[in-house]
């Protein structure tokens, strides 16, 4: 039975797990990024988290999806901010500390793959997935695969301006669907609005549903900011469906049904797309780099027939 192992590198947290031949994660586990400690501590904790998988597991193959701009055929990690990682080799150093073969992936990319393989994607021909958490991206999934784009950059839907010369954006911009929308802008607006801090974008969920008029200024805008931004992604792609992960996604139907409504009514000729929940919650990046590490083990045995 050939095995192969994954990871998936967070601003928090690296998970990591195994699968076998059917590509299912199990015995996962996870380690504290420690990001704060400098970019080679980051790395240094992926390639010990990577080698106690390997003692467990004696893998094939090694997967592992990391977010910012990745540049997949290369296996570099071109900039992943929260990780202060610049033009990092990622594979090569990994397959050199490993001896292993090592394919990189991009973390939601990774997630999408595995939505529309074994999640809420699944028997879709072409869907957006939609992780929405402290940030947000998305992955444009069309055929069972993610388009990447000419320049690895392709699903940056935190970054579409959807209130011009709104707040600033770590990007360099104004008013991206991200300073209004994701997690961490929910709690920022929240604590704006009332002065309170330490309020979770979880906790104003919480407070909207039971009334309160700031939680529900505040959660309203972000809904109605998302739904500007998918409007615009559905007029362009014309997707099957829609499929919305992270953490603001576990608020559940009261967010998924009023983020639905919204949609519909900003369009006109479009044709409004189911939008579901995600399937995998937060293992879709480190199922997803399972997956392609079997693809990889499947391309190489492709090529030796060969």
């Amino acid at each position: 039975m050939t095995t192969v192992i994954a990871l998936d590198v967070g601003g928090t947290r690296v998970k990591g797990g195994a699968a076998d031949e059917d590509g299912l994660l199990r015995d996962t586990d996870s380690w504290p990024t420690g990001a704060d400690r400098g970019p080679e501590a980051v790395l240094e904790t992926v390639l010990a988290a990577a080698r106690a998988l390997a003692g467990r597991h004696r893998p094939a193959a090694v997967g592992i999806a990391v977010p910012g701009i990745v540049d997949e055929p290369s296996g570099t990690a071109v900039l992943a901010a929260n990780l202060g990682w610049r033009r990092l080799p990622v594979r090569d150093r990994l397959a050199e500390h490993l001896g292993l073969p090592v394919v990189l992936g991009h973390d939601v990319r990774a997630g999408g793959l595995a939505e529309a393989r074994i999640g809420a994607g699944r028997g879709s021909r072409d869907f957006l997935f939609v992780p929405v958490g402290t940030g947000i991206a998305a992955a444009v999934m069309s055929e069972g695969r993610a388009a990447a784009g000419s320049h690895a950059r392709a699903g940056e839907l935190g970054h579409l301006v959807v209130r011009p010369g709104g707040d600033a954006c770590p990007c360099g911009g104004r008013g991206c669907l991200e300073t209004v929308a994701s997690a961490a802008a929910v709690a920022r607006r929240y604590a704006a609005a009332t002065g309170e801090h330490g309020v979770t974008a979880e906790d104003v969920a919480a407070r909207a549903a039971a009334g309160e008029r700031a939680a529900v200024t505040v959660w309203t805008e972000a809904i109605e900011a998302l739904a500007d931004a998918l409007t615009t992604a559905i007029t362009l792609l014309d997707p099957e469906r829609v499929v919305i992960g992270g953490g603001l996604a576990r608020a559940g139907d009261p967010y998924l049904t009023a983020l639905r409504a919204a949609v519909a009514e900003r369009l006109t000729f479009q044709t409004m797309p189911p939008i579901l929940p995600a399937a995998l919650g937060d293992r879709a990046g480190c199922q997803g780099a399972a997956l392609l590490a079997r693809d990889l083990l499947a391309h190489d045995l492709r090529r030796a027939v060969r």
